[in-house]
């Protein structure tokens, strides 16, 4: 189905950012990453071996990595600090709060293998937390790009940010979805497949699936937008907005439990402004989740092509024609 969409199957994001940070700091020797017994899994080796006085290891310290990181930012540096996201944002939270954030210093926290990267390890080594522990911290940016192309654009901009940035990878080798001639800017959503019946919300690993149920939709006459909306925070309110008055169903799609990640954010713009389209949080439910490959958790809790198409046609089930 993604061949007949004509979409190109390109690396894992976290290549990209590896090769991409690379390059900034061979040209900005100010640039430093710091790991946490991670270069490997980083896939900053490469990184370690053409820049070795530009990467600081600090063991699986990752408490240590966000105050090294947050100091490095402070003094001049612009340093990435880089980790698995399960124990990057539920070890370090306290540092994240106080050191990056509320000391407001421009460093970067990168959360490697995020969501259900992790598949067999289970739920020690799932992230299905981030978004939400780190939207309750204020003066952070928080960006889980869709494609390589997004990926770039989140490293270069997050390289010259003013300001704290989350950046958020998985694992897995990602389409690319984002049409020729997109311009990214942090905070701006983008909306890849237009329509007025359905809408996909949708970030990271999941918004290939969004697309692909869009496809399967229009077989049937069902004309679904699909909006990346790559920065979780601060949310792109006119186009979520815009989304809830077009749109007669909203539905969110993302790596991460149903609670406190983009679902929520999106539901409480649409509720504040007084639009109530049919709307599903579509993510991991509040149980013991299951454990498996990637794919396997994703087809359980409904993030495929067929599931969303299904939960879709569901929702536009009683609604009268026309936006809400």
């Amino acid at each position: 189905m993604a061949g007949k969409l004509g979409l190109k199957l390109g690396r894992a994001n976290l290549e990209e950012f590896a090769d991409t940070l690379q390059v900034l700091a061979t040209v900005d020797r100010s640039i430093v990453a710091v790991t946490s017994d991670s270069r490997g899994s980083g896939k900053l080796a490469p990184f370690g071996k053409a820049l070795p006085r530009q990467i600081i290891e600090v063991g699986i310290a990752e408490q240590n990595l966000v105050g090294i990181t947050a100091g490095l930012s402070a003094c001049g540096k612009k340093a990435f600090g880089v980790s698995p996201s399960c124990f990057l944002t539920a070890r370090s939270l306290e540092q994240i709060k106080n050191d990056l954030c509320y000391s407001d210093v421009p460093g970067v926290l990168v959360g490697i293998s995020a969501g259900v990267s992790y598949g067999a390890l289970g739920s020690t080594h799932h992230s299905l937390h981030d978004f939400a522990a780190l939207r309750a911290i204020s003066n952070i940016t928080i960006i889980a790009p869709a494609d390589n192309f997004e990926t770039r654009e989140a490293v270069r901009f997050a390289a010259i940010a003013a300001h704290p940035v989350f950046l958020r990878f998985g694992k897995a080798a990602m389409y690319d979805v984002t049409p020729a001639g997109t311009r990214f800017e942090a905070g701006r959503a983008v909306t890849l497949r237009d329509g007025h019946d359905v809408a996909f919300l949708a970030n990271g690993e999941t918004v290939v699936h969004a697309l692909l149920a869009a496809a399967n939709l229009a077989d049937a006459g069902i004309a679904a937008r699909v909006v990346s909306v790559h920065t979780v925070k601060p949310l792109d309110l006119s186009t979520v907005l815009a989304t809830g008055r077009d749109c007669r169903v909203v539905i969110t799609v993302e790596e991460h439990m149903v609670h406190g990640g983009l679902g929520e954010a999106v539901a409480a713009a649409l509720l504040t402004a007084g639009l109530k389209p049919a709307f599903r949080s579509v993510g991991i439910p509040d149980e013991d989740t299951v454990t498996g490959a990637q794919a396997d958790i994703f087809r359980h809790y409904g993030i495929s092509m067929e599931r969303l198409a299904a939960t879709a046609r569901e929702l536009l089930k009683g609604r009268t024609s026309g936006s809400c």
